[in-house]
């Protein structure tokens, strides 16, 4: 017993000593990273926590409910991923290489390199042995038919107040011709200037024009295939890539003043440095934006990175994700110390959220463009405006991507006709959603069982019936008086309350319609 009890004791000892050597070392980690923390710029923002914190809200962020998302890069060139199920559903049935089987097209780079995979056979078929960086030649060829003022023509006609586009995805490529090199892949950036001419175009037809970057992937620094969540969240990435994603993003920031900085995955720096690169963004752009994927990096984070630790993590991931509904809330991204807006992806909330909100999907499966998708595969129009409509009631926006093919950057038609549709109908609507802001409450149903979702402008009150009404609606559970107008309809409409319900009167069938009611 008194064996045992000195094991016990020496045992505790070890890992007070452990634990006590871990929090010294990240203290002397964070140390180290933050004297490295530069601000460039010279302004009412300062790298630090409580500066950025007074950072308004611009007004013509909260006022834009739609924008359009593009995913375009050398993976447009194959354009190819498996369908057929989503990542979360990947996750709780195929963990070991969902990172590798999922339906995203934009990850192709990374797919490839499992042999296993349906991206890797796909590539040996089409293209033998020849390496992503390959891609460029076919990129380049197609450019000469890509017209960035037929791209912001269609967004416009869409109904779109801005665009993100992905200025680098984790495969690394920059859509610039940037000055910052990568040790590791020297030449592996667009040599004409995509993104400025896409900023111009954009910026012409009086749009927000705002850049994806991955600042917490890049496979150019890390070639290691990434099977697993744990591969994905943990693996290595050291200061040479530190002090690239930081250059690169000062850079995007001062040549094209991005009006939106949505950064993707993490950040690969601690919180000084990277509070440093947002003060000098706000300062640069003081009516700029900033998603919340912003995670920093630790010595903790850095300390999961060997095989055996991410190993650990799996398991226990895998376990969780196969709880009902766990594997959906990855979906959401963990709120960060600091971010304008936060991003819930292929999701959205049903309540009012104080902090204001992006919800961010594509039109089908895929970001980037997915020859495996077809107009069966895509999410119809109604769903969409549905999911504008819902956004904008519980103080949201909608982002909708497309995935352009090649380096023509063909949006393909059956994309291209959502686009058309939300735009026709916003073109009657817009009034409802553009400058608006939430009601009092969000959403209710008709008796008939569709949702009705609520805006409101000073003292008009928006209704939009998520359905295809015709005659009476009968809104339950809420009390509205007139008068109320049909949007897009010249002939006022009946209203009636009574036992709690509220009755608009004469609806024609079309979808969605929207009504203007008088409230003060």
């Amino acid at each position: 017993m008194k064996r045992l009890g000195k094991f016990v004791l020496r045992f505790v000892a070890l890992v007070i000593v452990l634990v006590l050597a871990f929090v010294v070392s990240s203290k002397v980690w964070t140390w180290q990273d933050d004297r490295k923390a530069e601000l460039t710029t010279t302004g009412p923002y300062t790298a630090d926590l409580e500066s950025l914190k007074k950072h308004p809200l611009p007004k013509w962020f909260q006022d834009a409910k739609f924008g359009v998302m593009i995913h375009w890069g050398l993976y447009s060139v194959p354009g190819f991923a498996p369908k057929g199920k989503t990542f979360p559903q990947l996750l709780a049935t195929e963990y070991g290489h969902a990172m590798t089987h999922n339906p995203y097209a934009e990850d192709y780079a990374n797919s490839m390199k499992d042999p296993e995979s349906p991206t890797g056979v796909y590539h040996r078929e089409h293209y033998g042995d020849a390496p992503y960086s390959d891609f460029t030649k076919q990129f380049d060829a197609g450019l000469a038919q890509w017209d960035p003022d037929r791209w912001a023509a269609q967004f416009k006609a869409a109904g779109a107040s801005y665009i993100v586009v992905t200025a680098k995805y984790a495969d690394g490529y920059s859509m610039w011709p940037t000055q910052v090199r990568n040790p590791h892949a020297p030449d592996f950036h667009a040599q004409r200037d995509l993104m400025g001419e896409l900023a111009t175009a954009v910026r012409k037809q009086g749009l927000k024009f705002g850049m994806y970057y991955s600042g917490g992937v890049d496979w150019t620094f890390q070639t290691k295939r990434v099977n697993t969540l744990g591969d994905y969240s943990f693996l290595h990435y050291g200061e040479d890539y530190r002090q690239y994603a930081v250059a690169q993003v000062r850079e995007l920031i001062n040549r094209y003043k991005p009006d939106i900085l949505w950064n993707d995955i993490s950040w690969p720096t601690g919180s000084k440095r990277l509070y440093a690169v947002i003060a000098d963004y706000y300062n640069t752009v003081p009516e700029g934006v900033i998603d919340d994927r912003l995670t920093t990096a630790s010595l903790g984070r850095q300390f999961m990175s060997p095989k055996p630790m991410r190993w650990v993590f799996d398991q226990l991931m895998h376990g969780l994700l196969k709880l009902p509904d766990a594997a959906d809330s990855i979906s959401t991204p963990q709120e960060v110390p600091h971010s304008d807006f936060r991003t819930p992806e292929y999701a959205g909330f049903d309540s009012i959220q104080t902090k204001f909100w992006q919800q961010d999907r594509g039109i089908g499966g895929s970001f980037g463009y997915n020859r495996n998708e077809g107009e069966a595969d895509y999410t119809k129009s109604p769903e969409l405006i549905g999911e504008l409509a819902k956004a904008s009631a519980n103080n949201g926006a909608f982002l909708l991507n497309v995935g352009p093919s090649g380096g023509a950057g063909e949006i393909v038609p059956a994309q291209l006709s959502r686009l058309t549709d939300i735009g026709a109908w916003l073109k009657t609507n817009r009034e409802a959603y553009d400058g608006t802001r939430p009601w009092t409450q969000s959403s209710a149903k008709t008796a008939a069982g569709d949702t009705v979702t609520f805006t409101q402008r000073g003292g008009d009150l928006y209704a939009t019936v998520l359905g295809k009404p015709k005659g009476d609606i009968v809104i339950q559970g809420v009390t509205l008086k007139g008068p109320a107008t049909h949007l897009g309809v010249p002939a006022a409409v009946a209203v009636t309350a009574t036992g709690g319900n509220t009755t608009l009167k004469g609806a024609d069938g079309s979808y969605a319609p929207v009504y203007r009611l008088k409230i003060s």
